[in-house]
């Protein structure tokens, strides 16, 4: 079985093709960060020049731009996986997106969007949760929150009202930290 010549020893317009298809490929999945295109050429051995230069004529021609991929992803993480800002920012910052374009995606985000979202996960987890004492219950939900990136003051305010809601009565959350 024959090995492929390294990117570095194809002559130019061969390297230069291999580099598109492998972002093609790679766009065909899903939107990418021109970070990670810039990854993932360099990974397969592509020259510097040659991924920049690739990398521009992609968000020149509009097939890459980390503005709408950012957009778009915290859309993505928020709605379908009920991720909470901080997490989705943390994600973005993984995937060598600029600060101030994730700020700006994450801001389309409104508090209310955010509570609202947590307010459909507690509520689904609580479903699940009949037997269990409140002390658990809320450990449980909280921690939930915690991991898909809500802010404590979300999730306490979240699962106290979500709690009182159910008609268990007072939350151990309501001793802690009273309105």
């Amino acid at each position: 079985m024959a090995t492929q010549p390294h990117p570095s020893e194809l002559p130019t317009e061969q390297a230069w093709a291999k580099a598109k298809a492998h972002c093609f490929d790679l766009l065909a999945t899903r939107g990418r960060s021109v970070d990670e295109l810039r990854q993932a050429l360099q990974g397969k051995g592509h020259d510097t020049e040659l991924c920049e230069r690739l990398l521009r004529k992609l968000a020149d021609s509009g097939l890459v731009d980390d503005v709408e991929f950012a957009r778009n992803w915290v859309w993505a993480r928020h709605s379908n996986q009920g991720l909470g800002t901080r997490a989705i920012r943390v994600e973005l910052q993984r995937k060598g997106v600029a600060d101030e374009t994730i700020t700006a995606a994450v801001a389309e985000v409104t508090a209310d969007d955010e509570e609202q979202r947590a307010r459909e996960l507690v509520r689904k987890r609580l479903r699940s949760m009949s037997g269990l004492s409140e002390q658990t219950i809320t450990r449980r939900l909280l921690g939930a929150l915690g991991r898909k990136g809500y802010s404590q003051g979300v999730a306490y305010h979240v699962v106290r009202e979500e709690l009182a809601d159910v008609g268990s009565g007072s939350s151990p959350l309501d001793d802690e930290f009273p309105d």
